[in-house]
């Protein structure tokens, strides 16, 4: 495993970061979450991703249950605070001050830890004055309870907006959470260019498109039994976008790059978020401990610029690039 800088702070994350968004207290039975965390740590992955939406709370749970006895300061565990939790009451959600405090110390206990080492905005709240929200953070680190701040799908605006009073408040704001693979490519003209001149890195999710960029996907025929694009609980429609013909036939001229370096598909969809020198980790999520262990073997892969250029042609036009759609929602989800 290879370690990265967090944005311009001295907190190193590994370059491979297990999440269990759609997998733990879902998709997944508690023991096989708890073989796949084990699998992690196995191959080097320090960093561990999640919120407190998932599963309405039970994935940090699950996470928290998984990593005990283990070194708390040898780990780096993540969390979010937005997305409706609990009875989803009309407090139960959003970036108020309320809500954020409460669901600190809510997400600690499931986590069963007495601090977060990053504590993130998992989406902007534009009902919530931006001053109220990062106030509520700086008291969160200043409480102990966090150590870093960042946010996830924010546009290079709210980026800079953040980031300004984080500064004036005397924290850090280190990174952002987006989606981003060689197929979702909406971060490149202008949140990373932002997030560079700020000193946020990107943490990405969904490198490899939701299990697209693996290949086993065929054009013109079923989804492989057992796969998310076959789940009833959600998977489906988190993968729905990628499921078009044209990007499944783009996807197959892929396979050749691949087989060439002696790599998966997967393993070459991680190691191409890697190169961009603003991401300073790949979330990986896995429904299988082996999944775990052949994705992290993508640290540390670097690819010529001669295979970069062939990744893109094969891609060609479906990659999504347009930035407009690096936008949060509008309003909160009722």
């Amino acid at each position: 495993m290879e370690f990265r800088y967090l944005g311009n702070s001295g907190l190193k994350i590994s370059e491979i970061i297990y999440g269990n968004w759609l997998t733990h207290g879902s998709q997944v039975e508690n023991d096989t979450a708890t073989q796949s965390v084990r699998a992690a740590l196995d191959a080097g992955i320090t960093t561990f991703d999640t919120a407190d939406a998932y599963a309405n709370t039970v994935a940090e749970q699950v996470l928290g249950d998984a990593l005990k006895g283990e070194r708390r300061q040898s780990l780096e565990i993540f969390t979010k605070v937005y997305w409706p939790t609990g009875p989803k009451g009309h407090n139960d959600v959003g970036l108020s001050r309320k809500h954020i405090l409460e669901s600190i110390d809510g997400s600690l206990q499931r986590l069963g830890t007495d601090y977060v080492d990053l504590y993130q905005a998992h989406r902007y709240d534009s009902e919530t004055p931006l001053e109220e929200t990062m106030q509520a953070f700086a008291d969160v680190v200043r409480q102990g309870k966090a150590l870093y701040i960042g946010v996830s799908e924010w546009t290079a605006d709210q980026l800079r907006a953040g980031h300004a009073l984080a500064k004036d408040l005397g924290i850090q704001l280190i990174s952002n959470q987006p989606q981003y693979s060689m197929l979702w490519r909406v971060i490149e003209k202008q949140v990373v260019p932002a997030s560079a001149e700020l000193g946020i890195s990107q943490i990405v999710w969904s490198p490899v498109a939701q299990g697209v960029l693996t290949g086993k996907y065929k054009p013109g025929q079923e989804a492989p039994e057992g796969s998310r694009a076959a789940d009833d609980k959600g998977g489906a429609d988190a993968i729905r976008s990628f499921l078009r013909e044209d990007v499944l036939t783009a996807v197959q001229g892929l396979q050749p790059i691949a087989d060439e370096l002696g790599i998966t598909m997967a393993q070459l969809a991680v190691a191409w978020v890697l190169q961009n020198p603003n991401v300073a980790g790949a979330i990986v999520g896995a429904s299988r401990p082996e999944q775990v262990k052949s994705n992290a073997e993508a640290a540390g892969i670097r690819l010529s610029g001669d295979v970069l250029a062939r990744i893109d042609e094969a891609v060609g036009d479906v990659a999504e690039t347009d930035p407009a759609l690096t936008t949060s929602p509008s309003k909160r989800p009722a």
